[in-house]
């Protein structure tokens, strides 16, 4: 049976391409996906490890300069540490952020990654951390070194001059040096600022502090006993391990990042793979029906049912192991274009090989035969039950009434079951997710189900149509797009699922980001945010510079604070009073925001419900410093995404912290956006490259461009599923055509030319493509009604949006995948000898 089912392999190898291309793209996606992640998690472990190599022990003290309660590392404090037995050396470092602007004034990197730090020499000179390919380390206050890499980027040399912004002031420093390091920061594609030691002490945190050591043991000494003799030297808050702890920490934490991105494509692998199941099920039950005579044949001379089973799956076995040997070689490939297309992207992934792990090569081979073996049981166990006698016949007898019954009694039960969980999951708010899951896989699964039922009285809707405009090609297409309902609903339900996929993440995408810019239309009047590259405070001078710069109309920070109103903190923001109310669409429940100037907070409504206040209660406040005072409640209004729970006057909150923690600052200018005033803003500011200047399209961007980020992802990554349904359509015209050889004779002896032939396969396959995408849109839109009832309460303004443009681009694309796939069974057809073609049983 071996040996048949190989030969058969061999005698239907165009027959078996289309399986083959759907389980080679499937396995290259899971191959690829798993020999990247472990690529790229092997890289970075790595280069973790490395950046520990020479750390016996490391101390970190969170400390910063807005958090005097938490104490850093003190010269002195070092010293003793230094003086420990078993030391080798002991090095102070305190970081933070520093930008560099390139010769055009722009930020060199991103802003999260744009690090700087201090250059901690040896008695020999040198610091163990860096090694310089240039100049050296920074030896006063207006010197400073940078990582090659950026150095490179910026076309800097040593002895120019650099300009470097920080949470202050933008700065010119002289290049002392240039430097290559381990850094996990630099290597991941950030930029590396080398300072003096009391100038980034002063920047970062405070003199003569530092907020880490690192510790170096001497030859033969144990780092669990220095980790113990350090210990006792440390602030009550700092926090000591060892090199080898750390390092084990950070392969952990990297193993948790990559488990989501791994498990993500995974999940578009399976939906491509599950999409492939109905091509290959469709091969084989097809390849069986054109057997029937061969299959009858060898029951009739001996061979068993279990045999013929047997030797279908190991066909399907076979070419499921063919499929698996290209796709993963096709996935290392894909691996090697992701890692090249990170880095083209600016994410840089550290040097190392190419890990191929046994459980990719198990994963691949053994998705790539289970998923064809599987899809081919079905048709398998028909084989099987081809009796002796259908050996006379040509014919393979025709699915019974009651199995037809038993299925559509079937997907009913299953659609109407799942339909009910999505929408009891609607009803149930953020909540019901899970239930809408479930409900989503039974209605889907329902719908398959049923597809061969529905494509009959759907397809005779549109066959008048068919037949008006295109005439008898269009008639005879409509009726052989019917003539077998299962093989239809087979080539239908892969570009149905797709599409239900992709609609449903339209749907959802689409009403989401609309959201997303009402909110910003309707609460905000501001022109302008400024804002730092990283994330993180302003300096107190970028407010008074802003202050000051002409055409302002408006100014406010939102600066951030936690107090206690009573024994509970609460979030609160320091703003300007008078002008916030000119930056931001302040709708009052009671009392006016103008209130803020003569001293009162505002409160949100949901704050004043749960802290049962109202306007013109007086509430107790502790600061930041411990000190309390009362303050009157002078408004409250409505929940606003940009404004905090309580808003303060600033002049209030400003005598009792040490820092402004200054996250935001708005604003309004004379004329509105344009480009002097833009101008304007940047030279208030210095022309300083860390500082982040939006105008109101920039901000809608921000928070609402992740969205369209994540649909264009998604979109790219379910064209792999696509793209497998596009394969069955072809298939299945394919073996169409090659059953029907005899008819498109007859046909074309009746007077139906080549071209009217093309034009018969060409809208058979539109049809068939239309009728899978409005099943597959249908349902998706339902999917994202549903999911977006679970969100609406989070998500103010939210109103479901049907995005008639793309689904009127899906549709127009479905028609052209039809065309596409019909392209060459079309061919083949219009060019069959019609003698040949009407001897052919």
């Amino acid at each position: 049976m071996f040996r048949t089912a190989l030969r058969n392999v061999l005698a239907h190898k165009a027959r078996l391409l289309m399986t083959v291309l759907a389980v080679m793209l499937g396995v290259a996606f899971v191959s690829g996906t798993l020999v990247f992640t472990d690529t790229l998690g092997n890289a970075f472990r790595n280069q973790s490890a490395k950046s520990y190599d020479d750390v016996a022990v490391a101390v970190n003290t969170y400390a910063n300069q807005r958090d005097k309660k938490t104490a850093g590392i003190t010269a002195a404090t070092l010293e003793k540490i230094q003086g420990l037995d078993g030391v080798g050396t002991a090095t102070g470092r305190v970081d933070g952020f520093a930008g560099v602007a390139d010769p055009d004034g722009k930020l060199i990197g991103n802003g999260w990654t744009n690090t700087g730090s201090n250059f901690s020499p040896g008695k020999n000179g040198k610091d163990s951390a860096y090694t310089f390919v240039d100049g050296k380390g920074p030896d006063a206050a207006d010197r400073i070194a940078l990582d090659e890499e950026t150095a490179k980027k910026g076309k800097y040399h040593v002895g120019d001059p650099v300009r470097v912004a920080t949470n202050g002031p933008v700065k010119e420093y002289t290049l002392a040096g240039v430097f290559t390091t381990e850094d996990g920061t630099v290597n991941a594609g950030g930029s590396l600022v080398l300072f003096d030691t009391p100038v980034a002490q002063k920047l970062y945190l405070r003199p003569g502090e530092f907020r880490d050591v690192n510790i170096s043991a001497a030859a033969g000494a144990s780092d669990e006993k220095l980790l113990a003799d350090v210990k006792p030297l440390l602030p009550k808050d700092a926090e000591a391990k060892t090199g080898k702890a750390l390092a084990d920490e950070q392969a952990e934490q990297i193993q948790k990042g990559l488990s989501g991105l791994n498990g993500m494509l995974l999940a578009f692998a399976a939906i491509a793979l599950f999409v492939g199941v109905f091509l290959i099920t469709n091969t084989f039950t097809m390849l069986v029906a054109q057997r029937t005579k061969e299959l009858a044949l060898m029951r009739a001379v001996g061979a068993s049912r279990r045999q013929v089973k047997r030797s279908v799956l190991l066909e399907a076995a076979v070419v499921g192991a063919i499929a698996s040997v290209i796709g993963f070689v096709l996935g290392l490939g894909l691996a090697t274009g992701l890692r090249s297309a990170m880095s083209q992207f600016g994410g840089k992934i550290p040097a190392g090989p190419l890990i191929v792990s046994p459980t990719a090569v198990a994963a691949a081979f053994g998705v790539g035969v289970l998923i064809t073996v599987l899809a081919a049981w079905l048709p398998a166990r028909r084989a099987a039950n081809i009796p002796p006698v259908a050996a006379m016949n040509s014919v393979h007898a025709a699915a019974t009434v009651k199995s037809l019954v038993l299925r559509n009694s079937i997907g009913g039960a299953l659609a109407l079951l799942g339909a009910a969980g999505i929408v009891a999951g609607a009803a149930a708010g953020s909540g019901g997710r899970v239930i809408i899951g479930v409900g989503a896989f039974f209605a889907l699964v329902g719908v398959i189900v049923l597809i061969p039922l529905l494509s009959r009285p759907a397809i005779a809707l549109v066959r008048p149509l068919l037949k008006r405009l295109f005439g008898v090609s269009g008639k005879l297409a409509a009726q052989n797009a019917v003539r077998n309902p299962r093989r239809t609903g087979a080539t239908a339900s892969a570009l149905a699922i797709g599409l239900t996929l992709v609609t449903g993440i339209s749907v959802l995408g689409v009403t989401l980001g609309q959201a997303i810019d009402r909110m910003t239309t309707d609460n905000i009047k501001a022109d302008y945010l400024v804002s730092m590259a990283n994330g993180g405070s302003l300096d107190e001078s970028a407010l008074k510079a802003l202050e000051k710069a002409d055409g302002v109309a408006a100014v406010s920070p939102r600066q951030d604070a936690w107090m206690k109103f009573g024994d509970e903190e609460i979030g609160a923001a320091g703003v300007t009073p008078g002008d916030v109310s000119k930056l931001f669409a302040v709708k009052t429940v009671s009392g006016s925001v103008d209130s803020l100037t003569d001293g009162k907070i505002a409160v949100s409504e949901d704050t004043a419900k749960l802290r049962h206040w109202k306007t013109g209660d007086t509430v107790q406040v502790t600061y930041d410093d411990g000190k309390k005072a009362s303050l009157k409640v002078g408004a409250v209004y409505e929940g606003n995404e940009f404004l905090s729970p309580v808003m303060i006057p600033k002049n209030l909150l400003d005598p009792h912290v040490a820092h402004a923690d200054i996250r935001e600052i708005w604003l309004k200018m004379d004329g509105g956006e344009s480009a002097a005033n833009e101008k304007a803003i940047v030279k208030a500011l210095g022309d300083n490259p860390a500082m982040s200047i939006m105008d109101r399209e920039n901000i809608r961007d921000t928070f609402g461009g992740f969205i369209s980020t994540a649909l264009n992802i998604m979109y790219g990554l379910l064209a792999m599923a696509l793209i497998i349904a596009v394969l069955g359509v072809v298939n299945t015209l394919a073996m169409s055509v090659f059953e029907r050889q005899q008819e498109i004779g007859m046909l074309r002896a009746i007077g139906l030319d080549r071209r009217r032939v093309k034009r018969m396969i060409r809208l058979e396959a539109v049809v068939i493509s239309l009728f899978g995408a409005v099943v597959g849109i249908g349902l998706g839109t339902f999917l994202g009604w549903a999911i977006g009832q679970t969100l609406k309460s989070d998500i103010p303004h939210y109103a479901l949006v049907i995005p008639w443009d793309r689904i009127g681009i899906f549709l127009v694309l479905a028609a052209l995948v039809g065309v596409l796939a019909s392209l060459w069974p079309a061919r083949s057809a219009a060019k069959l000898n019609m003698l040949t073609a009407i001897k052919t049983e």
